[in-house]
């Protein structure tokens, strides 16, 4: 099997790293993260590139690329720390794409590619512990009407975005809706989250909605499928960064009059880093590649490559601190970003031990040592 990645995508790549590192600085984003975690500067750039409509179909006016492709970008912006949801992007993209009606597609998929409209997930609720299928929110519905009553929480830049796709239970079965933040009933209070990126708490009080699919726990199986793909590529960008960062103080640092970078423990210890990377790294692209496979084989296939990468980003992002010392964990420093950005991803999308029970929960009869 070849997995070299084509001409095409190494260009797409270098172009992403380019700008990541040409516009996207560190005082830059900290520039970012004191207005409020979100440039709607920057999310014009990212549209500029292509970036917002990479896996919207040409037929409306995307670049019709894959899950590959979106894997190639998504590493590139997670080592430049980029606060902008792009993730979102890829997820309302799939979604819309698969299950809502034609009159929606041309509607929004053109809006969404343009980088016009951020259509963001609004799925989780309180109490919910990562279970797609748990949902208090209700739907109503009257001849060609809808609306929809939900609290929505940590939904991703949900006072920055266009629609949202809303979950809730229609005649007792989980459907999901596009609703517009500027229509009745709406009402949404932003914040900053741990990463320094922007999250919102939105209600929705019998708010005109428009139904997508009444197959809604399907929808959202693939929303959270795409994302853990996406969260997988991103975090795995974010530890090729954090592993340099490492390398290079431990080769500047001085104790004893040598870098300390030539103490053999702590060669050890990079060595152990750059192991968890490269595991997570070859799940990443097993997650990427079977986004395209039957739900139920991509479902467990995505359970397993968040395991390893939240087990990974974990490691990676506790030792990178640690072999800094004191200024790993202060603010003025990069690295202290990059770890808070790996703890965050590992929650995102199920933390490591949802996912070793889905995991479990999927292994048949036959995967026991005695099979």
């Amino acid at each position: 099997m070849n997995f070299d990645f084509s001409d095409d995508q190494n260009q797409l790549r270098d172009a992403v790293q380019r700008w990541v590192e040409k516009a996207y600085t560190f005082e830059r984003r900290k520039g970012i993260v004191a207005a409020g975690g979100f440039s709607r500067e920057v999310y014009g750039e990212l549209a500029e590139l292509g970036l917002c409509g990479l896996c919207v179909p040409d037929t409306h006016d995307g670049m019709g690329m894959g899950a590959i492709e979106a894997m190639v970008v998504m590493e590139q912006l997670g080592a430049g720390l980029v606060l902008e949801p792009l993730i979102q992007c890829l997820i309302s993209s799939a979604v819309l794409t698969q299950f809502a009606p034609a009159e929606v597609q041309a509607q929004w998929l053109p809006r969404i590619a343009s980088g016009e409209a951020l259509v963001v997930l609004a799925q989780q609720e309180r109490g919910q512990r990562y279970q797609l299928e748990r949902c208090a929110s209700k739907a109503i519905s009257s001849p060609d009407k809808y609306a929809v009553t939900a609290t929505k929480n940590i939904v991703p830049a949900g006072d920055q975005s266009a629609a949202y796709l809303v979950s809730a239970l229609l005649d007792g079965q989980l459907a999901l809706f596009l609703v517009e933040p500027t229509a009745s009933g709406v009402g949404c209070r932003g914040y900053g989250t741990q990463d320094d990126s922007r999250a919102a708490d939105v209600t929705f009080e019998n708010a005109p909605a428009t139904l997508l699919t009444r197959n809604g726990l399907a929808a959202l199986e693939l929303a959270a499928d795409v994302g853990i793909a996406a969260a997988c590529a991103q975090g795995v960008g974010v530890m090729d960064k954090t592993l340099l960062i490492t390398a290079e103080y431990l080769n500047t640092r001085k104790q004893f009059g040598v870098a300390v970078g030539s103490f053999q423990a702590l060669r050890h210890r990079m060595a152990d880093m750059k192991m968890a990377l490269e595991l997570a790294r070859s799940m990443s692209y097993y997650a990427s590649l079977k986004l395209g496979a039957p739900p139920e084989e991509r479902r467990a296939a995505l359970a397993r490559a968040k395991v390893q990468l939240g087990q990974s980003m974990r490691f990676v992002g506790q030792q990178a601190v640690q072999l800094h010392g004191g200024i790993g964990v202060t603010d003025e420093y990069i690295v202290s970003h990059y770890f808070k950005k790996l703890t965050q991803l590992e929650i995102n999308f199920g933390d490591t031990l949802h996912h070793l029970g889905e995991v479990s929960a999927r292994m048949t009869e036959t995967a026991g040592v005695f099979a």
